[in-house]
């Protein structure tokens, strides 16, 4: 007898012991995981693709214009 043969007749009992009033969550379980694996992956993608476009290095002259600036609006804090 061939090892299929074999297999088989060992997993039919298998099968037969299975109750017929489980909850499973067949096909529509697959799908739902599915389309929540794929929406994840896009996310994970645009994500990838939004911060490939931030510049994290700061130029000198925009931090020394927001230090002086920001004192101006203030108002003066000597002499008032």
């Amino acid at each position: 007898m061939s090892s299929t043969g074999l297999a088989m007749t060992h997993l039919v009992p298998l099968a037969a012991e299975l109750d017929k009033n489980k909850v499973t969550p067949g096909v529509l379980g697959f799908v739902v995981f599915a389309v929540m694996a794929a929406g994840v992956w896009l996310l994970m993608k645009s994500m990838n693709r939004h911060m490939g476009r931030v510049n994290f290095e700061e130029s000198p002259t925009a931090t020394g214009t927001k230090g002086t600036a920001g004192a101006e609006a203030s108002g003066p804090t000597k002499g008032a």
